[in-house]
């Protein structure tokens, strides 16, 4: 499973010209379930993102997690973070989960999302989906959770 995190001073999803998700400070994450992902990587990736200490302390340092800031939690789907860019100019998607296994683990991951922390908004998993953010830092940080073996 792959996931793309930026701490954000803010964050909204549109879809059609409505807010479907929108948070304050927190974090925006894009998130990609590739071929042969279980639950249990996205368990093992939400579990690393609520503890990604990135969001500073009183002395400035990144020391805190999200859970220890109350921030919120953006969650989209991206498929095209499998993108396969190594044959040329067109990214081929071979590797991304096939779109029914991938909307199952996407709707997983928010579910425990939401019982693992208060505040969590997302896109919808398929939908053309217009992202505005405003990256804080900027930070930005790839997590990529692979299946064992």
């Amino acid at each position: 499973m792959i996931g793309l995190v930026q701490r954000v001073a803010r964050a909204r999803v549109t879809i059609g010209g409505q807010v479907s998700g929108e948070i304050g400070p927190g974090l925006l994450l894009l998130l990609c379930a590739e071929r042969g992902d279980t639950e249990a990587e996205g368990e093992r990736l939400l579990a690393k993102l609520l503890k990604l200490r990135i969001f500073a302390d009183a002395q400035g340092k990144m020391n805190l997690s999200v859970q220890d800031t109350g921030g919120g939690l953006l969650v989209v789907s991206q498929f095209t973070l499998a993108a396969d860019t190594s044959g040329g100019n067109r990214p081929g998607f071979g590797n991304a989960a096939a779109p029914e296994a991938g909307r199952r683990l996407y709707e997983h991951f928010v579910a425990r999302a939401r019982a693992a922390h208060p505040v969590v908004e997302t896109g919808a998993f398929g939908a053309d989906m217009q992202v505005e953010l405003v990256n804080d830092g900027p930070v930005t940080i790839p997590l990529r959770i692979a299946p064992p073996g």
